[in-house]
């Protein structure tokens, strides 16, 4: 029997092409749709990666707020979180942005947390809060976590120190960063 007689022809079965492959037009669609998704996609993922940021900062201060308070029972004695740009001493002026601590009543660093990502603030008109034994804090505080860029306002959290100690965090897009 011949070749022909069985449809090979060449290797190949008879009806169908030699050749595999995308179309150059194929090729071009598909760049087109993906560079339209993309277009979309990552200034919506700009978005969530500084709200994560964001979010981060506010639990980070949670966090701070809730070790000085467990420590202060801890150790029976006050324990202090506080704003703080050297990261050895309490500041009396400047921003929570640049830098906290959390202190022992001997002076005794428990913890230091670094400046703020570029373009985070966190503000407030309190610069420390003491703990006392009991848990209970000197004062309470609210500390205002934003982000200046790349819309200002736009997205807030206040960390709220009651008097009993207990942080909390409240979402808010009300308000400037200052």
């Amino acid at each position: 029997m011949s070749r022909l007689a069985l449809g090979l022809d060449d290797g190949c079965l008879a009806g169908t092409r030699g050749s595999a492959g995308f179309t150059l037009i194929e090729l071009m669609v598909t760049l087109a749709v993906l560079a339209v998704l993309l277009g979309i996609a990552i200034p919506s993922f700009t978005d969530v990666t500084l709200s994560s940021k964001l979010r981060s900062q506010a639990n980070d201060l949670v966090a701070g707020a809730t070790l000085a308070r467990s420590e202060a029972i801890k150790r029976n004695q006050p324990v202090t979180l506080c704003a703080s740009a050297n990261g050895s001493t309490c500041a009396s002026s400047g921003g929570w942005h640049q830098g906290w601590i959390v202190r022992g009543s001997t002076g005794t660093v428990i913890q230091r947390h670094p400046a703020s990502p570029s373009g985070f603030l966190i503000s407030s008109s309190v610069h420390s809060i003491a703990f006392q034994p009991t848990g209970t804090a000197s004062a309470s505080a609210v500390l205002k976590v934003c982000r200046a860029s790349p819309d200002e306002g736009d997205q807030e959290r206040l960390v709220s120190l009651s008097l009993t100690g207990r942080p909390s965090v409240s979402k808010t897009t009300a308000g400037e960063c200052p």
